[in-house]
């Protein structure tokens, strides 16, 4: 981790708290996309072995991706090095773009070289952040999803209190309403 770097959680999750079913979100939402885009690009993304899967296996553009997986970090440093990099070169490099696999979630903050650290997903590497993330980009999308199989921690409000609050919005595609929230970590003298 680098000195002053903030350590975002970005996320969207349903009124149930699921994030995830089958691998894959339980909803498209093109305003959501559009937000993730916005706050990361340039950032460092931090993701679990199957959100990088489930976004094809190709690093999104114009950010550092790291992925937390052993079995990945060991098969690119094979292929690619000791240093477990893999992933675009050329323009894509150029502009931005890295790919990287490690261990761990340490090793990933400690490998991301970006003054903003986005951790993406899943349900296992969100559980381990939300105790060291300093800022929460929430979408609340009101929905239930009853067969869920991942879901995001609890907000709790003697840790986070809501910063940011936009006003609902339907998406036109899927008919679902969401909003988007930011919490920032209340200090400890709070």
């Amino acid at each position: 981790m680098q000195p002053e770097q903030i350590i975002n959680i970005i996320v969207a999750v349903a009124d149930d708290w699921a994030i995830g079913r089958d691998g894959d979100m339980p909803w498209h939402i093109s305003q959501d996309l559009k937000f993730f885009k916005a706050k990361t690009m340039g950032g460092s993304l931090i993701m679990g072995r199957r959100t990088w899967e489930s976004i094809g296996c190709k690093p999104l553009p114009g950010r550092e991706n790291i992925v937390v997986s052993a079995r990945l970090a060991e098969e690119w440093k094979m292929a690619e090095g000791e240093d477990g990099a893999c992933g675009p070169s050329g323009a894509d490099a150029a502009a931005g773009t890295t790919a990287m696999a490690v261990e761990s979630l340490e090793k990933a903050l400690e490998a991301a070289s970006r003054p903003e650290v986005f951790i993406m997903g899943g349900g296992m590497i969100y559980r381990q952040a939300i105790d060291i993330a300093d800022r929460l980009f929430v979408t609340h999308v009101h929905t239930t999803v009853p067969d869920a199989d991942t879901y995001f921690p609890v907000i709790d409000p003697e840790v986070w209190q809501l910063a940011e609050r936009s006003n609902t919005s339907v998406d036109p595609r899927c008919g679902l309403k969401f909003e988007f929230r930011t919490y920032l970590r209340r200090s400890s003298d709070e």
